[in-house]
């Protein structure tokens, strides 16, 4: 078995690996450990801690992740589809000219709504 036409493949995997673990270690090492009270505290969705863990907190949570989802989302479907836009061809490119403009649709309409304001 030829194993040369996996190496691309292993160093992609381990180039991968050095870039997500290199700068953590690299922090670990160089960085300063002061810790204090504030920076210990658990922290979560933006308010402080509370006992009962049925208690319930504000939507708007909920609302921003899902929001940040879909149009996270809608833009990583725009990068396959610039790189393949000279072979597609017109008809793609106006299939995502209506897509971009349901997209924009949304956005105004969240905004209008209040959707992305925080108070």
């Amino acid at each position: 078995m030829n194993y040369e036409q996996y190496l691309p493949v292993i160093l992609f995997i381990l180039v991968g690996l050095a870039v997500g673990v290199l700068p953590q270690v690299i922090g670990y090492v160089l960085g300063p450990n002061r810790p204090d009270a504030a920076k210990n505290a658990p922290y979560e969705c933006g308010f402080e801690a509370f006992e009962d863990a049925r208690m319930k907190f504000d939507v708007r949570y909920y609302l921003v992740a899902i929001l940040f989802i879909l149009f996270d989302l809608e833009i990583a479907f725009l990068f396959p589809w610039a790189v393949a836009l000279k072979d597609l061809g017109a008809p793609a490119f106006w299939a995502v000219v209506v897509f971009l403009g349901i997209l924009v649709v949304g956005f105004v309409y969240e905004w209008k709504k209040g959707a992305l304001d925080w108070e």
